[in-house]
């Protein structure tokens, strides 16, 4: 495994707080705990060939503070964000559960998904049920435990900083759970692998998988311009790609969607939004367009 400073240091906090957990909750009380729950909804893309997963967050390594502080973090402020984003057409909701550098925790993912639970599938544009997804730096099948008894219908795992055995046993776990699950790939390397998972573990019978590619530089957590483009063509064709960072604006979905990615995950933004549901749907709008027209470039020829 690849020694990265950030990814490094956040899977050791991980780790720590997984053990906390194990001594408050066993793995096997958890386990039936998470079978017991009800079962999340599954992701659903639409036939427009571009979505949205919409996230979650109070804080970013990079960006700061994205809510006032105290603020955001609410049950009912959670259930707000999550129905405007569910509102504006968003496949499905992230939140980030990590707390030491992103103010997050199960509470606000639980919260979440009780908002999902309550909204009518005619809530959504599609007229869809939305999953959630847990977002954090997943270290050991509890956490995939953890995610499930909360009511998630995903979680995101980070091939960069996880040994061949530890990302098979989260995929492994998020398949019994039948979650679906976020490769996150940073370059190249990351990009072969993810290939390799998806060859043995991309059938239906393994669970839903997406392959994303976030173009975060690691060492400075700035955003790389250029890099979800340069990149785009070596992710895997035959499951859904997903540019993370970088899409801000109804401009950036149109180029990633051009780029080939089947979705954008975006927080940041979306915090930053006075409207989330608006923005949700501007790049929903520009990102659909701009697939519409690569794809009709592509019948001209």
């Amino acid at each position: 495994m690849r020694s990265e400073g950030f990814l490094e240091r956040m899977a050791s906090s991980s780790a720590a707080r997984v053990a906390e957990a194990k001594a408050r909750v066993n793995e096997r009380e958890l386990r039936a705990r998470a079978l017991d729950t009800r079962q999340p909804p599954p992701l659903e893309l639409g036939a427009e060939g571009f979505d949205l997963i919409a996230e979650l967050k109070l804080r970013s390594p990079a960006a700061g503070r994205l809510a006032a502080p105290g603020e955001g973090g609410s049950v009912d402020e959670v259930a707000a964000r999550v129905r405007d984003y569910v509102h504006g057409g968003a496949a499905a909701v992230s939140v980030l559960t990590e707390p030491a550098r992103f103010d997050g925790s199960l509470e606000h993912l639980e919260a979440a998904t009780r908002a999902l639970e309550g909204l009518s599938p005619h809530d959504a544009p599609a007229a869809r049920r939305v999953p959630a997804m847990r977002k954090d730096f997943l270290v050991d099948p509890y956490q995939v435990l953890e995610a499930r008894a909360a009511g998630a219908g995903g979680v995101l795992v980070i091939l960069r900083m996880l040994t061949e055995g530890a990302a098979t046993a989260l995929l492994d776990c998020a398949r019994e759970l039948g979650l679906f699950v976020l490769l996150e790939a940073f370059d190249e390397a990351d990009i072969e692998r993810a290939h390799a998972i998806v060859e043995s573990h991309g059938d239906a019978a393994h669970g839903p998988l997406l392959v994303g590619l976030n173009c975060r530089d690691l060492d400075t957590l700035q955003v790389v311009p250029g890099r979800l483009e340069a990149l785009a063509a070596t992710l895997p064709a035959s499951v859904p790609r997903v540019a993370e960072s970088g899409v801000a604006s109804a401009k950036d979905a149109a180029r990633v969607a051009a780029a080939g990615y089947d979705l954008a995950l975006v927080g940041s933004a979306l915090m930053g939004a006075r409207v989330p549901a608006e923005l949700v749907r501007d790049l929903l709008v520009a990102g659909r367009g701009a697939r519409r027209d690569a794809e009709r470039r592509g019948e001209e020829r």
